[in-house]
């Protein structure tokens, strides 16, 4: 009798890998709950919607009973804060603005859990994320889709993932909407039916990052000067890691017109800011490059690109450069383009690759890395 595959679902206590985790004990998966424990949660913070607070840990441990699957809670807080907040933080002192779920994604979830579904002889990992995994036998190589949901796609935050890591990866809930899952919850009668979603960034509590990074690195908090485009100074702040490229609220600085924030030089501790029109780009350059859909970008392609999570495609090209790093040229300029942030590649569903954000680069400027 050939026996039932073994897969790793990895269960936040959320509505979404609640119910994947139902769906693949229904298609006869035999499954195993985990439970990441990957931050400890201050006991003052207001983390009830976190992804691993303990009301979290104990909604999957109810759900997995109902399912009648095993529940394990897997303790990774020294993975999650050497990969994920230490770089957060290392980020924001460089001036630049992260993407943590990219991180937690790449080194997390399909890296640390794998290789613990793998001691536990799982043939792979489950997760809830609205995104879909096929394999093209012309490519020979295993291909990341949007999600079927466009509201809900989650591709972009998985573009970090290698061919190893797809092959065993399943999405069980790719081709849902988030309104199926809603109502397939309640017709199973789960618990978190109507839960609502957890926060974007789970460990920083009461989302008040400009206090979690107070507390964390306290060298942070270094006043500077904020220029205008001339490089006059026109005000002061408390320290670049407290901005972000289109800033406009809280500069603290006077004009006749609304100000935005242009630049973030951590080199010299200045912010730069001026008008909203000055914050298009047609260009931008990307390192950390992963290819998904080929091994090596060999010529200019057309793509569609997204720059940050909440924003529709758009239409770009993308050229390797000898340096290894990617320059992307949109067609029409795009608004506040933000290094740390991720640009992510597609043809129609396919998710040909991407990186991380270096800058974006000046009209007909010089290009160097």
């Amino acid at each position: 009798m050939e026996r039932k595959r073994k897969i790793i679902m990895a269960m936040s206590g959320g509505v979404d890998s609640s119910v994947g985790a139902a769906l693949l004990v229904e298609q006869g998966y035999e499954v195993i709950g985990v439970t990441m424990h990957i931050f400890d949660v201050p006991e003052t913070a207001d983390m009830s919607r976190a992804c691993c607070s303990l009301k979290a840990i104990e909604d999957a441990r109810k759900v997995a009973a109902m399912l009648g699957i095993r529940h394990h809670v897997m303790r990774f807080q020294k993975e999650f804060s050497e990969k994920v907040v230490s770089n957060f933080i290392e980020e924001y002192r460089e001036g630049r603005t992260p993407n943590p779920c990219v991180r937690c994604n790449k080194y997390i979830k399909f890296d640390t859990l794998m290789r613990e579904a793998e001691s536990l002889g799982a043939d792979g990992v489950a997760t809830g994320h609205y995104a879909r995994v096929r394999y093209n036998p012309e490519a020979g190589r295993w291909m990341l889709l949007r999600g079927l949901d466009p509201s809900k796609d989650q591709s972009y935050v998985l573009y970090g993932l290698t061919q190893a890591q797809l092959a065993r990866t399943l999405f069980p809930l790719g081709e849902m909407t988030k309104e199926e899952t809603r109502q397939r919850a309640l017709e199973m009668g789960l618990p978190v039916a109507t839960k609502p979603e957890s926060q974007d960034i789970c460990f920083v509590p009461d989302r008040d990052y400009g206090a979690f990074l107070r507390e964390q690195a306290a060298d942070l908090v270094r006043p500077g000067a904020i220029v205008n485009a001339e490089g006059r100074k026109i005000g002061e702040h408390s320290g670049v890691a407290f901005f972000t490229i289109g800033q406009r609220k809280r500069l603290g600085v006077y004009a006749r017109t609304p100000q935005y924030v242009l630049d973030i030089d951590a080199r010299t501790n200045t912010v730069m800011v001026g008008e909203e029109e000055e914050l298009f780009r047609r260009s931008l350059l990307v390192g950390d490059l992963n290819w998904i859909a080929f091994e090596r970008l060999e010529a200019p392609l057309a793509v569609s690109a997204r720059i940050r999570y909440n924003m529709h495609n758009v239409t770009a090209e993308v050229r390797l450069c000898d340096s290894g790093y990617a320059v992307v040229t949109f067609r029409d300029p795009q608004r506040a383009i933000t290094a740390g942030q991720s640009a992510v590649f597609y043809q129609e569903d396919r998710v040909i690759g991407g990186g991380v954000i270096v800058r974006a680069l000046a009209e007909d400027g010089p290009l160097t890395v």
